[in-house]
C-alpha cells in the first residue's frame, strides 16, 4: 500500500471568513466539482509548513500569516487503489488577493456555518468542520 501525506489549511481573512475552492471539473473529472480548502501532497525533503505555504501560494496566490494551528489528522484509506493518505488540516490566517491556479475554477470567502451547508463539500472537510474550532 502506498503511503502519502497531504496538508490542507482552513484560511481565515481579516473579515473572519474562510476560503473554500471549487475543484476544476475539467482538470479533475473524477472529483466532480467538489468544494474544499487549499492544500495538497507534501514533497519529500521539505517540512510540512514549507509544503503548506507552497501549496497555498500555488493554488491561491495568498500568503499564510503567522503560525498555522493543527486542527485534525485523518487517515484516508483507499483499499481499492492501494493508497493510504494521512491528511493534516490546519487553520490559519491569510493575506493578499486570490489568484486561482488551473486546479480550481471558483472560490468563496464564507462564514463556517455557510461552508457546512455547501452541497458538494469534500467529505473529509465536513469531518473537520464537525470539530469545535
Amino acid at each position: 500500500m502506498e503511503l502519502r501525506v497531504g496538508v490542507k489549511i482552513l484560511l481565515k481573512n481579516k473579515e473572519g471568513k474562510y476560503l473554500v475552492l471549487k475543484r476544476s471539473e475539467e482538470k479533475y473529472p473524477e472529483v466532480g466539482g467538489k468544494w474544499d480548502i487549499p492544500g495538497g501532497r507534501i514533497e519529500p525533503g521539505s517540512s510540512l509548513m514549507e509544503n503548506l505555504r507552497r501549496e497555498v501560494v500555488e493554488e491561491t496566490g495568498l500568503q499564510i500569516v503567522g503560525e498555522p494551528k493543527l486542527l485534525a489528522a485523518q487517515d484516508i484509506i483507499k483499499a481499492d487503489k492501494c493508497k493510504h493518505v494521512v491528511r493534516l488540516t490546519y487553520s490559519g490566517e491569510a493575506e493578499g488577493e486570490v489568484k486561482l491556479s488551473d486546479e480550481h475554477d471558483a472560490f468563496e470567502w464564507l462564514p463556517l456555518e455557510e461552508i457546512k451547508e455547501i452541497p458538494m463539500l469534500d467529505k473529509y472537510l465536513k469531518q473537520v468542520l464537525g470539530l469545535k474550532l
